[in-house]
C-alpha cells in the first residue's frame, strides 16, 4: 500500500506525494539538480550533506544502483523525484533506487510535479524544506521551525587524521570538509602521499605534518558559519605553503584574505556550468554544487579574478599574488565539454588544476 508523504517549503507550499526510500521525517535546504544522469554521484557527494535534492529529469533510478567509490554512502538529507523506477536495466545493477535508499535511511517523495517545485525554487531561491511522513495540522508552527534549522559541521568529513597509505614525491595534506573520493584519487595519481585531516583541524597541526603543500576540500553550508576554520586557514597562509582550495575550500580562503561571501538566488548545481579563465579566454563545462559565493568585488589586493560563471558573472577562481596559492569554486573534473574548440589553449576538463598544484610545490613548471 502507497504511504502518503509531503514536501513542505519554508515559505509554506505544500507538494503531496507517495513515501519511497526510508519511512521517515527529514529537513533540509532544498535545491533542484538539472543533471539528467549521475544520480549516484549526487546520492554520495558530501557538497550535499543537509540538502533536500529535487530532480528534474522526470524518471530517475532506470540503471538502478551501480557500484561508487569504495565507502560511498548517500549524504543528502532527502530526496524528491517525479518517478522512482523500479525496474532497472544495467549491466551493473546491484538492486532498485528504492531499496538503496530505505537501506541507507533517506526518505525520497515521489509522485509530486518536480517542475512545479522547481519553477517555484527558481523564482524564489533555495530554501528550507521539510519531507513529511504526516500532513501537518499546522503548517505556520512547522514552517517557524524550519526558519530556525542551520547547518551542522560537514557531518561526512573524516573525524581523525587518515595517515598516507604509502609514500610519495610530495607530501599533501587534504583538509577534509566533506572531500570528494576523486580528489585524494587525483593527487595519489600524481605521486602524493595524501593525509586526510578533519575539519576541525588547527592550523599547527597541519604544519606539524610538514607538508609540501594542502589541499582544502569543497563541502556543504554556508561559508559564514566557519570562520573558525578561515581563521585556520590564515595562518597556514602565513607560511607560504603551496595551498590549492576547492569549492567551500575556495569560499573560506578568499574568507582568510579579508573577502565577503553571500548567498547565490539559486545557486550552482549539476555538471553543466559554463565557467570562464580571464587570463587565457578558455572556456570549460564544469560540475558544482554551491549556493554561495565569493563576492568578486570584495577581493583583496594580493588576490586576482581567474575564472567567472559565463551565465551570471560570478567569482569561480582566485589567484593569490603573494602566496603559492590559487582555488576554484567547481570540482575539477575530466568530464566536461569544450566551449572553444579553436582557441589553442582550450583543455578538455579540469584536472589540469591538479598539475598546477604540482607545479606550485616545485613539479612540472609549464602547469603553473
Amino acid at each position: 500500500m502507497e504511504k502518503k508523504g509531503y514536501l513542505l517549503l519554508a515559505d509554506g507550499q505544500l507538494y503531496e506525494g507517495v513515501l519511497r526510500g526510508a519511512v521517515k521525517d527529514a529537513a533540509g535546504e532544498a535545491v533542484f539538480l538539472t543533471s539528467v544522469v549521475g544520480y549516484m554521484d549526487t546520492l554520495t557527494d558530501p557538497t550535499y550533506a543537509g540538502q533536500i535534492v529535487v530532480q528534474t529529469f522526470p524518471q530517475i533510478g532506470v540503471y538502478g544502483v551501480v557500484p561508487v567509490a569504495e565507502g560511498a554512502k548517500p549524504c543528502l538529507s532527502g530526496y524528491v523525484c517525479r518517478d522512482l523506477c523500479d525496474t532497472p536495466s544495467n549491466f551493473r545493477c546491484e538492486g532498485t533506487l528504492g531499496d538503496y535508499l530505505e537501506k541507507h535511511g533517506i526518505p525520497c517523495l515521489t509522485g509530486v510535479d518536480t517542475r512545479a517545485i522547481t519553477r517555484h525554487l527558481r523564482d524564489h531561491g533555495t530554501m528550507n524544506a521539510a519531507i513529511l511522513t504526516e500532513k501537518p495540522e499546522n503548517i505556520a508552527l512547522v514552517v517557524a521551525k524550519l526558519a530556525e534549522t542551520k547547518p551542522n559541521m560537514p557531518a561526512t568529513a573524516v573525524s581523525e587524521v587518515v595517515p598516507a597509505e604509502k609514500p610519495g614525491k610530495f607530501n599533501v595534506v587534504l583538509w577534509d570538509l566533506g572531500a570528494k573520493a576523486d580528489t585524494c584519487e587525483q593527487l595519489e595519481g600524481r605521486g602524493c602521499a595524501v593525509t586526510i585531516v578533519p575539519a576541525a583541524t588547527q592550523a599547527e597541526q597541519v604544519l606539524a605534518l610538514d607538508p609540501d603543500g594542502v589541499v582544502i576540500s569543497g563541502g556543504p553550508g554556508n561559508p559564514a558559519d566557519y570562520e573558525q576554520i578561515a581563521n585556520q586557514i590564515r595562518e597556514l597562509c602565513m607560511k607560504r605553503l603551496p595551498v590549492m582550495a576547492i569549492g567551500l575550500g575556495h569560499q573560506l580562503l578568499a574568507m582568510s584574505q579579508g573577502a565577503d561571501t553571500c548567498k547565490l538566488p539559486f545557486g550552482h548545481r549539476g555538471g553543466n556550468q559554463p565557467i570562464e579563465d580571464v587570463k587565457t579566454g578558455s572556456c570549460y563545462i564544469t560540475s558544482q554544487n554551491h549556493g554561495y559565493e565569493v563576492d568578486k568585488e570584495t577581493l583583496p589586493a594580493n588576490a586576482s579574478l581567474r575564472y567567472v560563471n559565463r551565465n551570471d558573472g560570478s567569482c569561480e577562481g582566485i589567484d593569490y599574488m603573494d602566496m603559492p596559492a590559487f582555488s576554484v569554486q567547481f570540482q575539477p573534473a575530466l568530464t566536461g565539454g569544450l566551449m572553444q574548440a579553436s582557441n589553442p589553449a582550450s583543455r578538455i576538463g579540469t584536472h589540469f588544476l591538479f598539475d598546477r598544484f604540482i607545479a606550485l610545490m616545485g613539479g612540472n613548471k609549464e602547469c603553473r
